[in-house]
């Protein structure tokens, strides 16, 4: 088995992109290749075949190296729940809540599973293809550390840094980034890739030549920006989409402080006839067709926070002139009439009044729901996939009009005015039957079908050509030596 490493200056500076298109362009040669995370901390996450819970970028990675998602793919997730504590996932499992002094201490446990479930990718896959989070290069972060050059060193794998020139100083982000590093991890790294470059490639031949002369690690390619390109995000919500085509469906997203699972919008982002807009703190609410309220980790906080802002008189405004509202996990429980929490599981609040649109009570269990669900839309009877990952109950009336059939239970509610839905299944709109149903039921008249996941797949390829056409891979293949060639 081989291990290569990518690493980043800085968070988003592409790893995740790099690693998948790794993977991809692999795959693609036959070689048994799989991704690993040691740490990541995100909001949007994916239920794997062995029913856990990892990173939403790792599971992606997984599909783009032809592999299904398993929790030893990201030992470690954290969760944040406020600024300075998060729920911490361990083989993708719930392990429990810590603030940031309390994770510190908690490293050494924590790189025992890191560790643990690496060694069992390694009986499984020829290469691993594992990123790093956020720098390598955080001082303060060094002792303890699991998610970079501490996993790095206690692999024994090379490792690949990424610079993203789009932001500016790709070259004192490369230099400085190795210069504060030690000097057996200096060793360990084996060259750079500069990422979103635009222009004419000559204007940068200068600044590449020094760069290799100056610290003697090559630059292992030079990779333009994508336009376009919309693929699964770790955390970052991104841009607004406005329609290209014929009659389209405004749809209004709160940008919720604790929101998790926003990639369930991605498909509506690249559909042509919505025009989805995300809104911030302090934002005017615009008028619109569909208001969707997404998941949340924090829904109690959330759902204060909605309050504030004033949504919840938006929404009744909204209500009133004929517009649709749909909540997602945390947002289908935000609708009920209240949020119950008596053993402060994610809030200090033992209950909390919701907005009343559906007649139905949410109670915080111990527990988190976890599974790969499909079935069909009750109404339609479209084809619908997807998954949950929930903590809480929901119970009440309103549960006697399902949105779902999954098979082995009804999910979600319907106002008997139709006006008002929620579910508690995420990426609902990933399947072309369901999206087109919903889409037609929000409002939108001869809404065209959109096939998602051939989307997601063609990205994935397109990441690999462009890796391909602009990456010296073969040199990557070397570092990884034997452990690189095709599967028999």
């Amino acid at each position: 088995m081989a291990t290569l490493m990518i690493q980043g200056t800085t968070s988003d500076a592409g790893k995740s992109t790099v690693v998948a298109a790794l993977c991809r362009a692999l795959a693609r040669r036959g070689i048994s290749v799989a991704p690993f995370k040691p740490q990541n901390m995100a909001l949007n996450s994916a239920v794997t075949e062995d029913g856990g819970e990892i990173g939403r970028s790792t599971a992606l990675q997984a599909q783009a190296a032809g592999v299904k998602p398993h929790s030893d793919m990201n030992p470690v997730l954290l969760k944040p729940e406020s600024d300075r504590g998060s729920q911490v996932i361990l083989r993708g499992k719930v392990y429990g809540y810590m603030d940031a002094m309390d994770y510190h201490a908690f490293k050494r446990t924590a790189k025992e599973s890191v560790m643990a479930a690496w060694q069992a990718m390694e009986t499984r896959f020829d290469v691993i293809i594992a990123e790093g989070a956020g720098s390598p290069a955080e001082i303060n972060l060094r002792k303890g550390d699991i998610a970079n050059m501490g996993f790095a060193e206690a692999a024994d794998c090379p490792v690949i840094l990424v610079g993203d020139i789009e932001r500016g100083g790709v070259f004192a982000q490369l230099v400085g980034t190795l210069a504060l590093l030690s000097e057996s991890e200096q060793a360990r790294m084996k060259g750079f890739v500069i990422n979103r470059f635009r222009g004419d490639m000559s204007l940068l031949t200068p600044g590449i030549e020094w760069l290799t002369a100056h610290t003697g690690k090559p630059v292992l390619g030079t990779l333009p920006y994508l336009q376009g390109l919309l693929l699964d995000a770790e955390d970052s919500i991104g841009l607004t989409h406005a329609p290209t085509q014929g009659e389209s469906l405004n749809v209004v997203v709160p940008a919720l402080p604790r929101i998790s699972n926003h990639t369930d919008f991605d498909p509506l982002r690249l559909h042509p006839q919505v025009n989805l807009t995300f809104v911030g703190a302090d934002e005017p609410i615009p008028a619109a067709d569909v208001i969707i309220l997404p998941g949340s980790k924090s829904t109690a906080s959330d759902l204060a926070w909605l309050k504030r802002q004033g949504w919840d008189r938006a929404i009744q405004r909204h209500l009133r002139y004929g517009g649709k509202v749909l909540g997602i996990c945390g947002g289908f429980q935000m609708l009920g009439e209240w949020v119950e929490d008596p053993d402060g599981l994610e809030s200090k609040a033992e209950r909390v009044m919701g907005l009343g649109l559906l007649s139905l009570t949410t109670r915080m269990v111990a527990g988190k729901q976890l599974r790969n669900v499909s079935g069909v839309t009750v109404a339609e009877g479209a084809s619908v996939t997807g998954y949950e990952i929930h903590n809480g109950v929901s119970e009440g009336a309103a549960l006697g009009q399902p949105l779902f059939d999954l098979g082995t239970h009804l999910d979600g509610a319907v106002s008997d005015d139709g006006q008002v839905m929620g579910t508690y299944l995420h990426g609902l709109f990933d399947h072309s039957e369901a999206c087109q149903a919903l889409l037609a039921r929000l409002g939108l008249s001869g809404a065209q079908r959109l096939d998602y996941r051939a989307h997601r797949e063609r990205e994935l390829d397109r990441l690999a050509d462009t890796l391909e056409a602009h990456l010296d891979i073969e040199a990557l293949i070397a570092l990884l030596g034997a452990g690189a060639s095709p599967s028999r």
